[in-house]
């Protein structure tokens, strides 16, 4: 069983309300399971919407921010555990070692990032950890437009590409199939 996921997600809340109703949606899900959420560590955004509604049900909550990003984007004071790190490298690199599988809801380019390293990883061995896109509203669609068109392009070795799931109902299930590595 997973003990616990990264979330990727917008410091900001996004135009479309969508967004918020599902990232409580699957955050509270995820705690009511069992499961532990590691994150960037703010209160602001879609972030602190994820770790509310975790805390609020009971879940293990995690946060990892860089201390750049930590008067900016306002760390959360009430996690269960939260670390200050020197920089984004060293965020992403903690997070991957806390987490035993990542997904990524609706955010701007650090969640990009932060989706698209971990992937790559994934493709390279570093992990066999799963990774989902938590597809609102079609949000993650012009991603896998672009992926597919990058395969057909001939720059992918595979067409493995992360998970593409629309409900927490969906990402529990993997999550079920999926064995943390130690």
């Amino acid at each position: 069983m997973i003990r616990t996921v990264a979330i990727y997600c917008g410091s900001r809340p996004g135009v479309n309300p969508a967004y918020a109703t599902a990232a409580a949606e699957l955050a509270t899900r995820l705690a009511e399971a069992g499961i532990g959420i590691v994150y960037g560590g703010s209160k602001a955004g879609l972030m602190g919407i994820v770790a509310d509604a975790a805390l609020a049900a009971g879940g293990e909550v995690i946060g990892v921010m860089p201390d750049n990003l930590a008067e900016r984007e306002h760390g959360h004071k009430g996690l269960t555990r939260f670390h200050l790190v020197r920089d984004m490298h060293q965020r992403k690199a903690m997070m991957a070692d806390l987490a035993d599988a990542f997904i990524a809801l609706p955010g701007g380019i650090g969640t990009l990032d932060e989706l698209m390293e971990i992937w790559c990883w994934a493709g390279l061995g570093n992990h066999q950890k799963a990774c989902i896109c938590y597809d609102v509203e079609d949000y993650w669609q012009p991603l896998y437009d672009l992926l597919k068109h990058v395969h057909q392009q001939g720059f992918a070795w595979t067409e493995n590409l992360p998970e593409r799931l629309t409900t927490p109902k969906q990402v529990l299930a993997l999550l079920r199939q999926e064995q943390p590595e130690d």
